[in-house]
């Protein structure tokens, strides 16, 4: 399996193997025979952002995507000028690694409010100054909509028709979205919207959606295989849209976080290539070419 020429397309994101040391999951990633990872901005800034960037490539690693900005829904004045520079200084890092976007979690309802259509108007005006900022970077947005169990908390975006929408104004080298099964998986207007992204998309995250719901449902995901999601209509789907890049695993999960971290990533492996990468056909009602029919 390690010279499995398909495992080229597979990167691990820091927070699948949560707790491991950033110099332990370089050479982890690396040992297990893989080219890339993704990266999350509290192990960074831990061990610092040069020693990050130069020990990643020093592995011959590249970064899929740095995690994450955002939080962009603040009514307070103070608030969204603190969220705005804070955004600025995540760009700057995602340059410093070399990442190929930096996702964006764009926020939820702020304490007390009912206003979410306010709410997706400041997102939308806070994009308009990040998104000159990263061009000028060379760093791309990527917006991420979520699961919609976190829309008041964590993500006024709930489809990735919505972040579509919201990324529209913007070249799409400057704003992207991400298409993460975990939190799409449901909705039945998926295929449409991944053929509509085309070119926009910016980063492609699978794992799995978990049942029964625990109780804190950020901790829903699971290994390839072991939840509700039909993973290869995703990969084909992607696909057609015109996506060649990595696929990337992010999991939420205490229990895979409490296991020995190389076998949490042997185990990754082997399920991507046998459930992920499984034969597929583009689902009904995209075309081949990846026109909405």
């Amino acid at each position: 399996m390690t010279g499995d020429p398909r495992l080229a397309r597979l990167s691990i994101n820091h927070k699948t193997v949560e707790g491991w040391p950033m110099p332990d999951f370089v050479d982890g990633v690396a040992a297990a025979g893989l080219s890339a990872l993704g990266t999350w901005r509290e192990p960074v800034a831990e061990y610092g952002l040069e020693r990050s960037a130069k020990l990643i490539r020093d592995a011959g690693l590249r970064v899929t995507s740095h995690c994450r900005g955002g939080f962009l829904t603040a009514t307070d004045p103070a608030a969204r000028a603190a969220a705005l520079e804070d955004n600025r200084r995540a760009i700057d890092e995602t340059a410093t690694l070399g990442a190929e976007s930096l996702v964006m979690v764009v926020g939820g309802l702020p304490a007390g409010s009912r206003d979410l259509l306010g709410a997706r108007e400041r997102v939308a005006e806070a994009l308009a100054e990040l998104a000159p900022y990263a061009g000028e970077r060379g760093v791309r947005l990527s917006l991420e909509a979520l699961h919609p169990m976190y829309c008041a908390d964590r993500a006024v975006l709930s489809t990735l028709a919505q972040a579509l929408d919201l990324a529209a104004p913007f070249p799409s080298a400057q704003v992207g979205v991400v298409v993460d099964t975990f939190h799409l998986w449901w909705d039945p207007e998926v295929w449409r919207s991944i053929a509509r992204a085309g070119d926009r998309i910016a980063s492609f995250q699978v794992c799995d959606f978990l049942m029964p719901i625990p109780a804190d449902a950020l901790m829903a995901r699971g290994h390839m295989g072991d939840g509700v999601i039909d993973f290869p209509p995703f990969v084909a789907a992607v696909e057609a849209a015109g996506w060649t890049g990595a696929v990337e695993v992010e999991i939420f999960n205490a229990d895979v976080w409490a296991q020995p971290k190389a076998e949490v990533v042997e185990t990754v492996k082997q399920r991507f290539l046998d459930v992920v990468l499984a034969d597929a056909v583009v689902p009904d009602g995209v075309l081949p070419d990846g026109v909405p029919a």
